[in-house]
């Protein structure tokens, strides 16, 4: 690995970033810290809070970019449906295939607490919103045109349904609640979730 004047901050930032996930993937998210990511690229601590404030900055910039990376997948797969039924079943099926596939860096968007600062950086408020949009966008065919200002709170709703589920799933727990398929379950859920609002 180069020493530190063979990089700008931005290459610093970027392989810092990209060792953080390593570690993340490989160990588990609390496993992170600036000194392992230091010694993996290289560089000391110090050079680290050169391109980020703290460990809590770092956390939340690879946070933002799982966030972009899982509405890329399902924003590609909201166009290959022209069914909003069968649509929020697809979307469903890969919010749960990419927390499977990348269970550490999900787990961390939600388990992380942050230390000194509960408000989110203002940059981060609109990746998460674009994917409530997404969802949003084909529950609002299926919902009454006198509901339309309880859309959000629908939305809200079912993610924190099809959430849930997974949660189960990835901890283990299906049989808590009698499933033996997380497949079924979450086909279940949300087919029947359309049923009752198509009849509100």
């Amino acid at each position: 690995m180069g020493r530190r004047n063979d990089h700008s901050r931005e290459e610093i930032q970027q392989l810092a970033i990209q060792a953080a996930e390593n570690i993340i993937t490989e160990q588990g998210w609390r496993e992170l810290s600036t000194r392992k990511v230091a010694k993996e690229i290289g560089y000391t601590v110090g050079s680290l809070y050169l391109v980020f404030e703290n460990l809590d900055d770092l956390i939340m910039q690879i946070n933002g970019r799982t966030l972009d990376e899982l509405y890329s997948m399902i924003a590609e797969i909201a166009t290959q449906e022209t069914d909003a039924t069968a649509c929020l079943t697809a979307l469903g099926r890969a919010y749960l295939n990419f927390a499977m596939t990348n269970t550490q860096r999900w787990l961390m968007i939600f388990e992380y607490n942050r230390p000194a600062d509960p408000v989110l950086p203002a940059w981060y408020y609109p990746k998460i919103a674009q994917l409530f949009a997404l969802v949003e966008s084909h529950l609002k065919t299926l919902l009454p045109d006198q509901h339309l200002p309880e859309l959000s709170k629908v939305t809200h709703a079912l993610w924190g349904s099809v959430h849930g589920i997974c949660i189960l799933a990835l901890t283990g727990k299906l049989a808590i609640v009698g499933a033996e398929s997380v497949h079924e379950l979450l086909e279940t859920l949300i087919k029947t979730y359309v049923v009752g609002l198509q009849h509100i």
